[in-house]
């Protein structure tokens, strides 16, 4: 189903019609010819002539004096979608919205012109700290919120065009699934920090480290000889892996280092990708770096290679019979670490102790105290056949079987008696396999994480814009979305009534900052009045739901996105209450939206808990009794209960967190959500 309009020249008329009353500007780019359609009188004639319209030139209207490098509407002409802008005219910023459409079977870019003007509804003050929250938003854009280097994005806008002579090398941090689950995500986290201080105390200030994945980074040595390359990428390999985690057992670190020199002509981007087909080399062995002047080296003599300077992949053979075991271990034992179990028990201890550590599980079929479907059994249960591929061996040739075993995942079943150099191609194509795999599914997540954080980027600009001029601070905002994060997963915990995914409770938290949308249209002087307001004013006030949801609901072009929908509930609904004697609607019990009931409840929260023009902030204590006892309103009864159940998890959460702190938890979040997305892919294929 294609993403974009398909119109007739009347439909495009009407369309814009419609839309000039939004944008002062809208008009029609065709390749390399635009149309001002600023005139109603004359549209359709203009289409006509679009075949003999002049080169366009609309970037003299932005004061240029050549066309802009990143023009939108070029962009959109080629994706066939829709994207948008800022753009600066002198002092003056516009947003460019641009959209692809085909009019009567021809392609063409509607643009659309916005003037932001900040000023409309912000004081001076309020702009200053705007612009200053604006270019804190600008750091985090480029930076990585937990390690403090570059992002991907900044890879994206600002490295990987360079065709300058550089070293690159893709560091991959191994284990980092095992520190997670072992120690918990702040061990990964802190390992993660000691790699990058690791990094950035042996590098010049002219190199660049760039955060590309979850425990991919990109290192960037300009104008360096290959003999330095190779020796600097050894020398932090090496620190690296001398480097303990006193905190967690004296934890060692590891990496593997893919590392090229850029051609003549070539991109960095174009030198990423050699570098990372060795580093996925080197990650299949773990702790190496491995870099092209190596290649023809490793191509002649690989095997020794490997067994002197890498630690051999594990194994573990979980069999009954000490003869089947002794031949496998015969098979295998020169390239691989060889792990033994004879019986199940026996193998999940293992499992639990080396984790994702373990490579390959060949597992037999029949054995005593604990088979190898009950195996296969407590591995799905705990997940670990996501990351752990797994062989059946056995001398059982019964189709049943053997459906039956990969019914419960594994990747491939070995009969008995063993052809040596079968079992060694299969074991190797099975692991190499299933790490290709893991690649690639980090490499789509590390894409949608990129797409989410921006997500959040720019919903906390808009809503700070509203926090400025209501006198809240912007610690409002992020109260909002952990207390409705905290209420939704308790809720989920408790009774999931309403069938919430991870990935819902997440949209549902992110738009819970346009909450107030609406009382941008509501005056200044009402809004911070100290005092208690009349009841015209109340009335007034009370607009800003319906006015928040009208905006919401006006974005005709992203109304099937599901984010925001959820920002259309919770904009109209959030003041509504259980009992049906809230506003606008009067909406009764589950009428309401169980987004708007959520953020209804964190909403009011907050607001005891913080100082305002007209009071005083309530203890924790006092306002969650507030809540429980209806002094705020009516709530679902299932909702007070989560509160209570989390009123300490909430009251710690909201006293100790920072910007930087919620920025971090976010992305942890973040992770864990991708980290359910990738068991649903898994399970698809």
């Amino acid at each position: 189903m294609e993403d974009y309009d398909i119109m007739t020249r009347e439909e495009a008329e009407k369309k814009m019609e419609v839309l000039r009353q939004i944008f002062p500007i809208v008009r029609l780019v065709r390749g390399y010819t635009v149309m001002d359609l600023d005139e109603k009188t004359g549209a359709m004639e203009g289409l006509d002539k679009m075949e003999t319209a002049p080169p366009c030139e609309c970037f003299a209207f932005w004061q240029k004096n050549e066309p802009c490098r990143n023009c939108i509407s070029q962009r959109m002409m080629e994706e066939h979608g829709q994207t948008s802008k800022l753009e600066f005219l002198g002092r003056e910023m516009y947003q460019v919205t641009a959209r692809y459409v085909e009019i009567d079977g021809e392609p063409y870019v509607m643009e659309m012109l916005q003037k932001q003007d900040s000023q409309n509804f912000i004081d001076e003050d309020g702009c200053k700290k705007l612009i200053g929250s604006l270019m804190k938003y600008n750091h985090m854009i480029y930076m990585d919120a937990l390690t403090g280097v570059y992002n991907r994005r900044y890879f994206e806008d600002e490295i990987k065009n360079k065709t300058n002579t550089a070293g690159v090398a893709v560091i991959d941090m191994d284990y980092l699934k095992v520190y997670n689950d072992t120690y918990g995500h702040r061990a990964g986290d802190h390992a993660l920090e000691m790699m990058v201080n690791v990094i950035r105390q042996n590098i010049r200030k002219t190199d660049s480290l760039i955060r590309y994945g979850g425990d991919e980074f990109l290192l960037i040595l300009p104008e360096i000889s290959k003999e330095s390359f190779n020796e600097k990428l050894k020398m932090i390999q090496e620190k690296i892996h001398d480097t303990a985690i006193a905190d967690y057992g004296n934890l060692r670190l590891s990496v593997s280092i893919g590392g090229v020199i850029t051609r003549d002509g070539e991109s960095i981007e174009e030198a990423v990708l050699r570098a990372d087909r060795l580093m996925y080399f080197a990650k299949d062995q773990k702790n190496m770096v491995i870099t092209e002047e190596e290649i023809e080296y490793l191509d002649a003599t690989m095997r020794e290679y490997l067994k002197t300077q890498t630690i051999k992949p594990k194994i573990l053979i979980v069999d009954d019979s000490d003869m089947n075991r002794e031949l496998l271990t015969e098979i295998l034992h020169q390239d691989y670490e060889i792990l033994e179990a004879e019986n199940g028990e026996v193998a999940l201890k293992i499992l639990e102790q080396y984790g994702n550590g373990i490579a390959l599980v060949m597992l037999d079929l029949v054995m005593p105290k604990m088979d190898g479907f009950q195996v296969l059994t407590v591995m799905n249960e705990r997940r670990l056949m996501e990351d752990i591929p797994v062989i059946m061996i056995s001398s059982e040739d019964s189709g049943k079987y053997i459906s039956e075993a990969y019914g419960f995942g594994v990747s491939d079943y070995i009969r008995r008696p063993f052809d040596a150099r079968v079992v060694y191609q299969r074991v190797l194509n099975t692991i190499k396999l299933y790490s290709k795999q893991r690649r690639l599914l980090r490499l789509v997540t590390s894409q949608i994480q990129e797409k989410e954080r921006s997500n959040r980027i720019m919903i906390g600009i808009l809503s700070q814009i509203v926090e400025f001029r209501n006198s809240e601070s912007g610690p409002h905002v992020i109260h909002l979305n952990i207390v409705s994060r905290l209420l939704l997963e308790q809720l989920i915990k408790k009774k999931n009534k309403y069938h919430l995914s991870w990935q819902e409770i997440g949209l549902i938290a992110t738009a819970s900052a346009l909450h107030d949308i609406g009382k941008i249209n509501i005056d200044e002087k009402i809004l911070n009045k100290p005092g208690k307001l009349t009841k015209e004013e109340f009335e007034i006030v009370k607009t800003h739901t319906t006015i928040g949801a009208a905006m919401i609901g006006n974005i005709d072009l992203y109304h099937d996105e599901r984010l925001v929908q959820l920002a259309y509930e919770i904009c109209r609904w959030h003041h509504e209450r259980w009992d049906g004697k809230g506003y606008p609607d009067g909406l009764k019990g589950d009428e309401i939206p169980i987004s708007a009931q959520v953020v209804s409840v964190a909403d009011v929260y907050d607001a005891l808990v913080s100082d305002r023009v007209y009071k005083k902030a309530y203890p924790h204590e006092v306002a969650i009794q507030m809540i429980l006892n209806g002094e705020c309103g009516n709530f679902n009864p299932l909702l007070l209960e989560c509160m209570l159940d989390i009123q300490d998890e909430i009251r710690r959460r909201i006293s100790v967190v920072s910007a930087e702190d919620f920025v971090r938890d976010a992305d942890d979040q973040e992770n864990m959500d991708i980290a359910n997305m990738q068991l649903n892919l898994l399970e698809m294929e």
